[in-house]
């Protein structure tokens, strides 16, 4: 307490300065009475009437009072006990009729929640006095319940704010107004709180029910031990009461209720008083929480996501606040699930990255640039958790900087484990949504969809094995799908970023009925045939887009077909046909001779001795006026699809291409005579990983992010 000499040289120093000011001793004003052995009340009307004498012999515009301390109505000094301070300048602001009264602390107002404990706590601009009690009451650095009582009383706005940040607004403890708006959001739940080191006690038997007097008796020993009941339960069937103590109160009064109850326990009527250690409690505070449908169950389905069992719950009539007992281990965690779901975005995604290779390091970098605009314009807030390649993996807890995601896979990798990449993603409880991007092209992955679905987990990827695969596997898969809430998106395994599969799925869904889809699915069978032409040979067009970076490292991976004959099974799937890879016929390009050859550099060296045959295809279609192109075909009308070299009119636009670019076309009942054509580039990492990051956005739209 600063002395009231150094008070008096300020006073004077003000006085110099031309302010109207006095320094006042509160014990000769404010006037309390004993309530307790900790406690004393004011007593308004004597403090008033000299109030009003104190004032009249020391008129001043500014006073300068002492906190903490008062007088009885003896003129005893005393002290306004714990949080004193803040409650005398409430006492002060309700004496004096104030507009408002300021408290000033080393924070920048009342958080959601703990912020040492819940990173994305939040400053709260308003709280209701009940509100503000609430979360007092159960442990929150607020105020002491006591000191807004001052303030309720006369309806005076009390304001928190930061002594040390002039800067922050604060938070303001008034009367809600009708139409309450915080922040441009309206909340149900304004914040949540935690009381640690307690401890459940379950008193329970068939005896209690219906017999007068029972829960007085209980009570009343709690009480002689002078123990603090903290929380209150009881079954409707009157079967039992459960309460909570501070711990280190339990044993007294477990002693004094099985002294009580003696009897009633010997002869049956009371089965045990069973003691539950090591408790917390976790409130949720909201005064909307009465008029809102669904709080409960919103609280409820967050601590079940967050694999939280609840020992015991309260909830009063005014349902100001839900009181839940969960395990002390539990209660960080508890909390941070049950803020994430009311305060968090509905559309902030937890993601886990599978293979950061070209087209994954691509994404990550796009994400890293648009990220933040997301966020502000489009409230989405895309969390990357963790990054795993083969070997290495990163991991973190709120979100992986990916201004340096390269660096931090190198500093801070560990050894890659899959299953516990995805329980590490997964199980950041407090991200209401969860999804895992399959950059790789590896079957292995794309086996653990139907797992990652069935514990909602959503998929997105431009990995082609998981719907080209098996067919059995594939019906499982999105029979599944169609079943649970979560959701598969795969816009990037046909036509990179070409919105070929939305294109399909919106036709089908609007009732269209799908003929025939053709189309030049491959970027690199693409460009070969785009630029054989005149008189250059194939197997120096091949040459040239290895050396280009067209094709896959060996150029047979890309003139075998395969990649083509999965698109195409895709999009026949898609259509409705129960199709097996097996089923495509394939048109490879490789030569039969070829294609044991023991290196790609064999191979190349090898493919000029076969020149001659495509030489010779080339030449009769330009002479009946025509070009190559290497297609795949689906006919959904003959159940069948395939993949073949054709030839095309020069006048049709598959004959028009440049470059990798892939098109197809679809036919359908609506587009029978003029086909609708879809054109682009269809290959390279940025519009693949563009075509991924579509689907992300597009999952971030079926959450509830504004389109």
């Amino acid at each position: 307490m600063v002395g009231s000499d150094v008070v008096i040289c300020y006073q004077k120093e003000w006085d110099g300065n031309g302010m109207d000011c006095n320094w006042m001793d509160t014990r000769d004003v404010l006037i309390v009475n004993p309530s307790g052995p900790n406690q004393v009340d004011p007593n308004y009307l004597e403090s008033e009437k000299r109030l009003e004498k104190w004032f009249s012999h020391n008129p001043s515009k500014t006073i300068i009072a002492t906190g903490f301390i008062a007088s009885t109505a003896q003129n005893i000094p005393t002290t306004l006990k714990r949080d004193g301070s803040d409650f005398s300048a409430a006492i002060m602001g309700a004496l004096f009729r104030a507009r408002q009264v300021t408290i000033w602390t080393d924070v920048d107002g009342v958080y959601s929640a703990d912020p040492r404990k819940v990173s994305e706590a939040v400053i709260l601009r308003t709280l209701s006095y009940q509100e503000a009690w609430e979360m007092s009451y159960f442990g929150a650095n607020v105020l002491h319940p006591r000191t807004m009582i001052p303030a309720m009383r006369y309806d005076i706005p009390i304001v928190i704010r930061n002594i040390f940040n002039l800067s922050a607004p604060g938070t303001m403890i008034c009367r809600p107004s009708v139409n309450e708006v915080e922040d441009g959001l309206t909340s149900s739940v304004k914040g949540f709180a935690t009381i640690d080191n307690l401890a459940l006690v379950n008193v329970e038997g068939t005896g209690m029910a219906g017999v007068p007097g029972t829960a007085s008796a209980i009570f009343g020993a709690v009480k002689d031990v002078g123990a603090n009941v903290i929380m209150i339960s009881q079954a409707s069937s009157e079967h039992s009461v459960c309460f909570a103590v501070p711990e280190k109160e339990v044993k007294a009064v477990a002693e004094a209720l099985q002294s009580r109850f003696r009897q009633a326990l010997d002869a049956g009527r009371l089965s045990q008083v069973a003691v539950i250690p090591n408790c917390s409690i976790l409130a949720a505070v909201g005064q909307k929480m009465a008029s809102t449908p669904g709080v409960s169950a919103t609280l409820f389905n967050a601590l079940a996501k967050a694999n939280i069992n609840v020992r015991a719950i309260a909830q009063g009539c005014s349902e100001y606040n839900i009181t839940v007992v969960v395990k002390r281990e539990d209660c960080v965690r508890a909390l941070r699930a049950v803020h994430s779901r009311f305060y968090l975005s509905r559309t902030t995604i937890a993601m886990g990255i599978i293979g950061p290779g070209l087209i994954g390091g691509t994404l990550l970098d796009q994400l890293r640039d648009q990220a933040a605009v997301l966020k502000e314009k489009f409230n989405i807030d895309l969390r990357v958790m963790g990054i795993t390649g083969s070997r290495t993996m990163l991991l973190s807890d709120m979100g992986i900087d990916l201004s340096r995601w390269r660096e931090l896979q190198k500093e801070k990798g560990e050894v890659a484990d899959l299953e516990k990449f995805v329980q590490h993603v997964h199980g950041n409880h407090f991200i209401p949504n969860t999804v895992l991007v399959d950059c790789t092209a590896d079957s292995n992955v794309a086996s653990h969809y139907y797992d990652w679905l069935r514990r909602g987990v959503h998929v997105i990827t431009p990995n082609k094995k998981a719907n080209s695969g098996p067919l059995d596997k594939y019906l499982k898969l999105r029979a599944l799908q169609r079943q649970s809430y979560t959701h598969y998106f795969y816009e990037a395994t046909v036509g990179a970023g070409l919105p070929i599969i939305t294109t399909l799925q919106g036709l089908l869904e609007t009732g269209d009925k799908i003929l025939r889809i053709e189309g030049i699915f491959s970027g690199t069978m693409s460009y070969i045939f785009n630029n054989f032409i005149g008189t250059r040979s194939f197997s120096q067009v091949v040459a040239e887009a290895k050396e280009a970076g067209y094709t896959e490292p060996d150029p047979r991976d890309d003139l075998s077909g395969t990649d083509v004959a999965r698109k195409v099974i895709i999009l026949a799937r898609e259509s409705g046909l129960k199709l097996e890879l097996s089923d495509i016929p394939v048109q490879s390009l490789v030569p039969e001779p070829l294609r044991a050859s023991a290196s790609s550099e064999e191979f190349l060296q090898q493919l000029p001795q076969f020149d001659q045959d495509l030489a010779k295809k080339r030449q009769d279609a330009e002479d009946a006026g025509e070009v190559l192109r290497y297609v795949g075909v689906v006919d959904v009308a003959k159940q069948k699809g395939t993949v073949q070299l054709g030839r095309y009119k020069k006048d049709h636009p598959f004959a028009q291409l440049s470059g990798s670019d892939n098109i197809i076309a679809f036919t359908t009942e609506r587009y029978k005579e003029q086909p609708l054509i879809v054109r682009g580039p269809g290959a390279g990492a940025q519009v693949t990983a563009g075509g991924v990051f579509s689907d992300i956005l597009r999952l971030a739209s079926y959450l509830g992010a504004p389109s």
